[in-house]
């Protein structure tokens, strides 16, 4: 649908621009009277459809994300961990899970949840990483289960060579459309479990992505 009314969009544009040229006689090829209302609503056809296409809907809905409660850090940063949500939490489906890590750290910072089916999920946004800045760090993360489910929120810093094969794993998943986890064994050597929190869904969150 809104491919139709991109290109809807482009062509009552065109019909516009058009209207704007005259021929070598001095007649324009296009009413001005018709060009000037296709240029309008071809600039409102084009807005509606990029706010309707899957990309804007899919940005908007990774935005919305809450958080949960923060632990308070005080003093200098010594290890890279999770400050929100905080353990035996409870959240969301979607929440922004977020963190410190020393500044020296330049290690990649992956989140890799553990529901009750014992595999593992790296979690990801459209960076892929966590995003990293100034000794903070988050990234979006999603809780697909059952309500009350328990899950294991483990915080890895890992290698270039490990942060790929989780970025791989991930495209292959959405290529797929199929997110079977990664069993203890799978994930990396590079990748070093730094914290480990646990949390439980609010809501039952199953089917939810």
């Amino acid at each position: 649908m809104a491919t139709k009314l991109i290109i809807a969009g482009f062509v009552l544009i065109v019909v516009a621009i058009l209207s704007g040229i005259k021929t070598s006689s001095g007649a324009r090829i296009i009413s001005a009277k018709l060009g000037i209302p296709s240029g309008i609503i071809g600039v409102l056809i084009l807005i509606y459809a990029s706010y309707s296409s899957e990309l804007v809907n899919y940005n908007r809905q990774a935005e919305q994300v809450s958080i949960g409660n923060k632990l308070k850090i005080e003093g200098p940063v010594r290890n890279t961990q999770v400050i929100s949500p905080i353990d035996k939490d409870s959240v969301d489906c979607r929440i922004l899970t977020m963190g410190v890590y020393p500044e020296a750290n330049e290690n990649d910072i992956w989140v890799l949840i553990r529901p009750t089916d014992d595999l593992y999920y790296p979690q990801s946004d459209h960076t892929n990483t966590s995003y990293k800045r100034d000794g903070e760090w988050q990234v979006v993360t999603r809780f697909g289960g059952d309500l009350g489910e328990a899950y294991d929120l483990i915080v890895y810093e890992a290698d270039s060579t490990s942060s790929k094969f989780f970025s791989n794993t991930i495209e292959a998943w959405k290529e797929k459309e199929d997110y079977p986890g990664l069993m203890l064994e799978e994930i990396p050597s590079g990748a070093t479990e730094v914290d480990r929190i646990k949390v439980y869904t609010r809501k039952n969150c199953r089917g939810v992505f």
